[in-house]
């Protein structure tokens, strides 16, 4: 069996998944489309904590996310597929996309690139952040939008982008001189709270 064949006999078995058991369709389909909104809360949530450990790690993540991107195009270069729904029969679509060069999945480059970073940086929710960024690039396939080859190669790229940035970027001078001016020019316009000894 070579890769594509396997690639398809894998992405039926998982799309098949779908028909089986229905009900966690719904569920699936949530993750696939909106998960999205909840890792950006996150963000934001990590963001305006406004420790400095918080800010680098979604710096670095940023950073790990257009690395990989980069990437991606020079992947999308050598090797593309449609959509599976675009190039097989009978299968389990239950969300809308455009047809376009599936490979790699972008969903699973940003959730991996971001979820791994935050990985790397705060080890305690390794297994949330790890099973989080599974589960998107599984729900892609489960709702027949990516291959299982797609999203393979979006989490390794993903995981690489995020282990060089979370290694290079915390140490670039560039990086912390650019935030430390950020954070002074929000201390001016949203002075933090801080409690008194005498209060």
């Amino acid at each position: 069996m070579d890769f594509s064949e396997m690639n398809v006999t894998i992405f039926r078995m998982i799309n098949d998944l779908g028909k089986q058991f229905t009900s966690l369709s719904p569920v699936m389909t949530f993750i696939a489309e909106y998960m999205v909104f909840f890792l950006a809360l996150g963000v934001i949530l990590y963001w305006f904590n406004r420790t400095r450990q918080n800010r680098m790690m979604v710096i670095s993540a940023v950073v790990a996310f257009v690395i990989a991107e980069l990437l991606a195009e020079i992947a999308a270069m050598l090797h593309s597929n449609n959509q599976p729904f675009a190039e097989l029969s009978n299968v389990n679509q239950l969300i809308k996309h455009a047809v376009d060069n599936s490979f790699p999945s972008d969903h699973t480059i940003l959730f991996f690139s971001f979820c791994m970073t935050f990985l790397l940086f705060k080890k305690r929710l390794r297994y949330f952040w790890i099973g989080l960024a599974i589960c998107v690039g599984l729900s892609r396939i489960w709702v027949g939008v990516h291959y299982p080859g797609d999203v393979v190669a979006g989490a390794i790229l993903g995981i690489f982008a995020s282990s060089v940035a979370c290694r290079f970027v915390p140490k670039l001078i560039l990086v912390k001189k650019l935030l430390g001016i950020y954070e002074k020019g929000e201390q001016f316009i949203l002075p933090s709270k801080k409690k008194s000894r005498g209060a």
